[in-house]
């Protein structure tokens, strides 16, 4: 029996760190098309103190956290490498 036979959740390649591993791209809950660690997220649920936590940051530093993922996003090999992969399962 194939991992997929059980998880219908797709694979795909994330950042943890610099370091580029396999996660799982949920097929159904709360957390549909995000990328997540194991498949088990997609249908926990959502820890609250988090969520407003990162919403008060994203009223406080919006543009500029938005400014440094893209910079981040075109210049480190391991996010061009990331892209690259996952163009291919499109």
């Amino acid at each position: 029996m194939l991992i997929e036979d059980i998880i219908p959740e797709g694979m795909a390649w994330a950042k943890r760190g610099n370091k580029v591993v396999r996660k799982y791209r949920c097929a159904g809950g709360k957390r549909h098309g995000r990328i997540v660690s194991t498949p088990q997220q997609c249908f926990a649920a959502p820890d609250i103190k988090k969520r407003m936590k990162l919403k008060m940051t994203k009223a406080r530093l919006g543009s500029r956290m938005v400014r440094k993922s893209k910079k981040t996003k075109r210049v480190n090999p391991a996010s061009k490498r990331v892209a690259a992969l996952n163009r291919t399962s499109r």
